[in-house]
């Protein structure tokens, strides 16, 4: 804890008598632009290729770019449990396809067939 008069504001303690982690702050230019790990602009530029979409505050493409990170996070953790079942650390193709079938919030995704060439490195 920083003395009384030291010129630096006092810390909380927390129970344990440690001080307690800072809390995060939401910068002030835009809303989340440090919170989020997908570029904004990117999330902007997708979201204005919408032609039903006519206009989108700086709120609402932060709030989609989270979405899309929560979703991404939460299929590949359902992936990866699919990879470690067959006793690899290494995400397929298969663990994706696996993941899909096997969790029903992603339905909406079994109809989806995106072909992936075959890379091979010489």
């Amino acid at each position: 804890m920083a003395a009384a008069g030291s010129g630096t504001p006092l810390e909380e303690e927390g129970p344990s008598g440690e001080a307690a982690a800072p809390q995060p702050q939401a910068p002030t230019s835009a809303p989340g632009a440090r919170l989020s790990r997908l570029p904004l602009a990117r999330v902007k530029a997708l979201v204005k290729a919408d032609p039903d979409v006519t206009l989108a505050g700086q709120e609402a493409i932060f709030i989609l770019a989270r979405a899309a990170e929560l979703f991404v996070e939460t299929i590949a953790k359902d992936a990866y449990c699919c990879a470690q079942q067959g006793k690899r650390k290494t995400l397929q193709r298969r663990d994706l396809d696996n993941a899909i079938e096997a969790v029903d919030e992603f339905a909406f995704l079994e109809d989806l067939s995106i072909p992936f060439p075959d890379i091979t490195v010489s």
